[in-house]
């Protein structure tokens, strides 16, 4: 229900936010989260805590309300951010620079460890007015991609002052966002509806594959894999539709989803618990898809939400495990689709899932925790 969720009003414009990832054999839910701000006077990134468990209710519902540990200014707009480690984060900005802010927990400060200047350009590096924003980045300890409005690629080493490689034109659009595939292999969707897979073992710097939604061309603004079937991946975008895609087959997605009603900023699948699937917009809606097979079953955990059950156009697979969001039997294509926030009216422009937890942030000036997701 809603009282599990609390909110912390911050006086800044919220574009990313971003849990710490858990140490591998961790039991306890994400305790910290970073967040990036956009479109304000003095743009930062701040540490936060989630809040103090041991206000716990006698029912275990949770009272206490995030609380900011540090923060530091970004230069430019906050257009993306990635965790790299327990201790770092790296951030893409609007002026094309990428940084890696370290966190001290001994005393609680963010500092710049390493920054990447005019990572993406339009011309050349030193042109004053050539930056281009870097729009995505994604990180495979120690490896770091980068994405721009510039059609660029880099791929950077956390602890290597110079790019390790630098795919100069690898789209003439805006790539918007990046995705590992799997350690050499990583995918890039742009503002005219494609997606394009990059071997980064092979030297030539062409795209080893291109998929793209039919006919319309449509600026896709957002990716995610699926955690463990490397092969399903999910795209949003400008009118909001939600497309899932088998890169095994065929160059078009495997099913379209009516979905928001403005652009659709993320999509995240939960990275333990890939049938729940969550995407959230410009619209101020956030949805949680949820393909889990037992759905009648389930009460709903959001009476308010805009609950509606969608199908799944048939693909024939014919795998011994199929994932939800290929399915062909029938049964399994039901889909619980619930609107987490049902009265927001400003953008929502990111969210991130981990465990129980879910944290959003909103051009509302304000973040939210959820802790119990799955209650």
């Amino acid at each position: 229900a809603m009282e599990d969720v609390s909110a912390k009003f911050v006086s800044q414009k919220i574009s990313r936010t971003r849990w710490r990832p858990l140490p591998p054999a961790a039991l306890q839910p994400p305790d910290l989260f970073a967040t990036g701000s956009w479109d304000n006077e003095d743009n930062r990134i701040s540490i936060w805590s989630a809040g103090d468990l041991g206000n716990a209710g006698l029912n275990g519902e949770y009272h206490g309300e995030p609380h900011l540990l540090c923060d530091i200014q970004h230069n430019g707009d906050v257009m993306d951010m990635q965790f790299l480690d327990q201790e770092r984060i790296v951030v893409a900005s609007s002026t094309g620079t990428v940084t890696i802010f370290r966190h001290h927990q001994n005393n609680q400060t963010l500092s710049a460890s390493h920054r990447w200047e005019k990572a993406h350009y339009h011309v050349d590096q030193d042109t004053s007015c050539g930056a281009a924003a870097c729009t995505g980045v994604v990180c495979n300890n120690p490896e770091i991609v980068t994405v721009g409005e510039d059609g660029r690629i880099n791929l950077f080493r956390a602890d290597q002052k110079d790019a390790v490689r630098t795919i100069d034109n690898a789209d003439s659009s805006t790539l918007h966002a990046v995705t590992f595939l799997r350690t050499t292999e990583i995918l890039t969707v742009n503002s005219i509806g494609q997606l394009k897979i990059w071997d980064l073992r092979q030297q030539r710097n062409e795209p080893s594959q291109i998929f793209s939604l039919a006919g319309d061309r449509v600026p896709l603004h957002c990716v995610d894999r699926h955690p463990n079937q490397q092969h399903i991946v999910a795209t949003g975008g400008q009118d909001g539709m939600l497309s899932i895609w088998d890169i095994r087959q065929g160059t078009m997605p495997v099913s379209l989803l009516n979905a928001h009603e403005a652009e659709m900023w993320e999509v995240h699948f939960h990275p333990s618990d890939p049938d729940h699937l969550f995407t959230c917009s410009e619209d101020g809606s956030l949805w949680h898809w949820d393909t889990s097979t037992n759905v009648s079953e389930k009460p709903s955990f959001l009476h308010q939400g805009g609950r509606s059950t969608a199908y799944l156009s048939h693909s024939t697979l014919n795998q011994s495990v199929v994932s939800a969001w290929l399915s062909n039997d029938p049964t399994k294509d039901r889909m619980e689709i619930t609107n987490l926030i049902p009265n927001q009216t400003l953008s929502v422009n990111s969210l991130d899932v981990l465990g129980p937890c879910l944290v959003y942030g909103t051009d509302a000036e304000a973040i939210y925790v959820n802790r119990q997701l799955f209650a």
